[in-house]
């Protein structure tokens, strides 16, 4: 039976064809110390998860291990950042045996030159806080990026990776701001675009790259902390 009189006419499908391009899965890292505290997080300011960082990663590693979702990745990315590398780690048993992390540097979070390791208070008093909605080609700090430039970063990036990658499962443990280019490409959204978005430690957030556009398959995924584990800890809920 063919689909015609099935499926409702293009424009009105909900669901679309199945993925048959690159699938990239990109996971936030877990709570890391410069969440918590509050920190300007580059290389000197990242300090790796926290306790309830490495919990997150635990939960989405045992679900990841129950489900198998994730048993025909093709490769694992991460950026150079001790929260992302750590995360990677922890969740790694639940992938494919053999897999080795790359740590890319251009999959990080927004470079912050000179304000990495300031708290944010320090880094508005010492270089202001950028106007990225009217001037978004203006740096975070001396020596570091703006906002067009991390666009530009990300989307080459993860272009690059899907077509190294054709048809094929990857993940990629990265950052909020690296998940918020990522759907700016699956929206066509302009470079200087800001979506402030909640994304949460340890969600997955997937989507596909196929026919030279991007696709959403998913957002957000969180495996939760049990309750015992989860009243233990305040939340915090500052994305970066």
């Amino acid at each position: 039976m063919s689909d015609h009189g099935v499926l409702p006419p293009e424009g009105f499908r909900t669901r679309g064809p199945l993925p048959s391009g690159a699938r990239l899965l990109l996971v936030r890292h877990g709570e890391a110390h410069c969440n918590r505290n509050g920190v300007v997080g580059g290389p000197t300011g990242c300090g790796g998860l926290t306790d309830l960082g490495r919990l997150q990663a635990a939960a989405l590693q045992e679900r990841l291990a129950r489900s198998g979702e994730l048993d025909r990745a093709a490769a694992l990315y991460t950026s150079v950042l001790p929260r992302a590398i750590e995360t990677a780690s922890i969740i790694a048993p639940s992938l494919p045996a053999g897999l080795v992390a790359r740590e890319q540097c251009d999959l990080c979070e927004l470079h912050p030159g000179e304000a990495d390791g300031l708290t944010w208070p320090d880094m508005v008093a010492a270089f202001g806080a950028p106007d990225w909605d009217a001037h978004p080609e203006v740096p975070l700090a001396p020596g570091g990026e703006s906002w067009l430039d991390f666009y530009e970063r990300c989307r080459t990036a993860l272009t690059t990776i899907a077509q190294r990658h054709p048809g094929e499962l990857v993940v990629l443990v990265v950052h909020g701001g690296v998940i918020e280019q990522a759907l700016k490409l699956v929206n066509n959204a302009a470079p200087s675009a800001r979506l402030r978005l909640r994304t949460e430690n340890c969600s997955m957030t997937e989507v596909e790259f196929r026919d030279d556009a991007w696709h959403l398959l998913r957002y957000n995924d969180v495996a939760p902390l049990n309750r015992e584990t989860a009243a233990n800890f305040v939340p915090y809920t500052q994305i970066q």
